[in-house]
């Protein structure tokens, strides 16, 4: 990742999470928030199907692209928390995973169509939107367990921190949570395929740096949030 796309992507972060929580301090509801959630999974799901280079300057991993934009749904989950509380969380969680599994519904179903015969991108076609249950499943899990567990610690550190250092809960949920979505998805998705350390070890240092970067998007996200929060459990 150049330092142009790193400057487009923070634009990103910050113009669509500020947006919702424009909204949901307007109007006292999370649609917006979900909305985004939802999309932004849905993005990460395609373009988990190309394999990118992420240069960091002191080492360049390769992963998944949809892992810019994947990691950017804790800082979501962790807003909808901080404003609306757990429960709420979970439901969009719930939501996401419903339309997840409908957009494969649909792909697969695009796919098996015959295709015409003056379109010619049929391969190409199957090789990027072609369902892989193994992998499918393996996304599928992994985003159940550690989108739930980031709701579930994030909760809990705002409840014995009384509501006080918003980068502890922010960090320290979404790290581990990363973490567990790395080592749940990489081993049932590649394991006897592909080489499974170096794709831990290059997901996981993305990610983790992806989650730090979160951290002042989450104060400025509060700021706009302002004090009326809740802290359901």
């Amino acid at each position: 990742m150049n330092f142009l796309l790193l400057i487009l992507w923070i634009i990103g972060i910050t113009s669509f999470t500020l947006l919702g929580s424009w909204y949901a301090k307007k109007y006292n509801r999370s649609d917006l928030l979900i909305g985004l959630y939802v999309t932004f999974i849905l993005v990460a799901q395609i373009l988990a199907t190309k394999v990118a280079i992420f240069d960091l300057g002191f080492k360049t991993f390769t992963g998944p692209a949809g892992m810019i934009v994947f990691s950017v749904t804790f800082l979501l989950t962790d807003i909808v928390n901080e404003k609306f509380g757990r429960k709420e969380t979970h439901k969009m969680i719930f939501i996401a995973f419903i339309s997840q599994v409908a957009m494969i519904f649909f792909f697969w179903l695009g796919t098996k169509l015959p295709a015409a015969s003056y379109w010619t991108l049929q391969e190409t076609w199957q090789q990027i939107f072609g369902l892989v249950p193994r992998i499918t499943l393996a996304s599928w899990i992994a985003f159940l367990v550690s989108e739930n567990t980031d709701a579930y610690i994030f909760s809990w550190f705002k409840k014995i921190t009384k509501g006080k250092h918003l980068w502890m809960r922010n960090a320290f949920s979404t790290i581990p949570a990363l973490l567990l979505d790395t080592l749940i998805f990489i081993p049932i998705a590649f394991l006897g395929i592909l080489p499974i350390l170096p794709l831990v070890i290059g997901q996981t240092v993305v990610k983790w740096i992806i989650g730090i970067i979160n951290i002042p998007f989450m104060y400025l996200n509060r700021m706009v949030l302002g004090k009326d929060t809740q802290n359901i459990l």
